[in-house]
């Protein structure tokens, strides 16, 4: 962006977001205990055990659902730090591949539409716009059904289990 003077090489500290970036730097360290202390091997086990005997696509789609509630609350980077070692952790013990609960990870922490804290563009508009927190829920909870609804058949097509 400074090499096309989008940004300007005097504004280009102001332009970075350091609050995001210090949360994920702080992130990573919370994802390697999780998965170094056994802590998402235990929520993973938590999560399958009211599942067991279930397809592994039922798991995918607690697993969904779980990162969607999550990043509503927390930064989208950080849910999908946190909820990842579970997502191998769960495949691992379904005998699975992890690649689509990976995926629903992905999905599931880049749709914050819930709450205006879930995702700082939310926080952005809120004022301007004149929302208020409800307003989020009218709208974001219909999407966030939609998605639900087209990306758990698109994840299993298309990283099959």
């Amino acid at each position: 962006m400074v090499a096309t003077n989008l940004v300007p090489l005097n504004e280009l500290y102001d332009a970075i977001d350091w609050p995001v970036i210090v949360l994920i730097g702080a992130m990573f360290p919370v994802g390697a205990a999780l998965e170094s202390t056994g802590t998402a091997t235990l929520v993973a086990n938590a999560l399958l055990s009211g599942m067991s005997g279930l397809a592994p696509v039922w798991a995918l789609l607690i697993l969904l659902l779980v990162t969607l509630l999550l990043t509503d609350f927390i930064n989208n980077s950080a849910a999908a730090l946190v909820i990842a070692p579970i997502a191998v952790s769960m495949s691992g013990q379904l005998g699975t591949s992890p690649d689509p609960f990976l995926m629903a990870v992905a999905v599931g922490s880049s749709c914050a539409f819930l709450t205006p804290i879930g995702h700082q563009n939310n926080a952005l508009i809120l004022e301007p716009g004149g929302y208020r927190f409800g307003d989020y829920w009218r709208v974001g909870l219909p999407l966030e059904i939609v998605v639900v609804i087209v990306s758990v058949p698109a994840i299993m097509v298309v990283w099959p289990f």
